[in-house]
């Protein structure tokens, strides 16, 4: 059953995570601090924590099954096959309850403390989606960063989307959103295809800059050559059908 404050006025944070045993714990404890700062504030007057295990190896779902007893705030969700970054956003976005939902990474790649400046965007600006973006990428690696340009740069000219860092875990958005769009994606291309789904639907996105903190614990895959083949495939089979939804002015 839906909890009506989280509905009328809750944030869902929506965490992705494969083998996060040593980050997850913290990642919750941050996002209840935040949380706790917003409803004090008057920003929203409930939150969730929806945890989304990718089948990870390690001891991630074991973690998350001891947050949810000590803690009711906590939804853990578990693929039981690994169904990569998109398989495992949408999981988590058809069991979000809030009013807004924020999706991030389980490794904290920005402050999330942000959030009250993300909420003022949203609230001063008329924005549906607030997506982050790095003021800084050098952290990342030099060949992360020669793909990440690369790839805002396509998909810039392919969609005419006019977002900096298409592909970073910061994305603050209203449900209405969530319920007028629907997204198909099992890769990393969910991130693309949300943003250019909710631009086509007429939804206002409002940039900002944030400090980058690169991942200290666990693995990242975004740059392997299996992740990017199946993004650049997705964009190829999705392309005409996100095209259908262009203005023409």
């Amino acid at each position: 059953m839906t909890d009506p404050l989280l509905r009328k006025r809750g944030l869902s944070f929506v965490i992705p995570a494969y083998n996060e045993e040593r980050s997850i714990a913290h990642t919750v404890e941050t996002a209840r601090e935040v949380a706790a700062d917003l409803i004090a504030l008057g920003e929203i007057d409930a939150y969730e924590v929806v945890i989304v295990d990718d089948a990870s190896t390690d001891r991630t779902a074991e973690v998350c099954a001891d947050l949810v007893l000590h803690d009711g705030s906590v939804v853990a969700l578990r693929n039981e096959t690994n169904r990569k970054l998109g398989g495992t956003l949408r999981h988590g976005f058809e069991h979000s309850r809030g009013q807004w939902v924020l999706y991030t990474d389980a490794d904290l790649p920005f402050d999330l403390w942000e959030l009250r400046r993300a909420f003022r965007i949203m609230r001063t600006y008329g924005a549906d989606v607030v997506s982050a973006f790095r003021l800084s990428r050098t952290g990342e690696g030099l060949r992360r960063l020669v793909y990440s340009h690369i790839y805002n740069t396509l998909v810039k000219a392919r969609f005419g989307l006019r977002v900096r860092d298409v592909n970073f875990a910061g994305k603050l958005m209203t449900r209405q959103v969530l319920d007028t769009i629907t997204l198909s994606s099992e890769g990393s291309f969910i991130d693309a295809e949300l943003l250019v789904r909710a631009e086509r639907a007429g939804f206002r996105i409002v940039q900002f800059g944030v400090d980058y903190f690169p991942r200290t614990q666990g693995t990242s895959t975004l740059s392997s050559l299996g992740v990017i083949r199946t993004l650049l495939e997705e964009m190829r089979r999705l392309g005409p059908e996100l095209d259908r939804g262009r203005s023409n002015t």
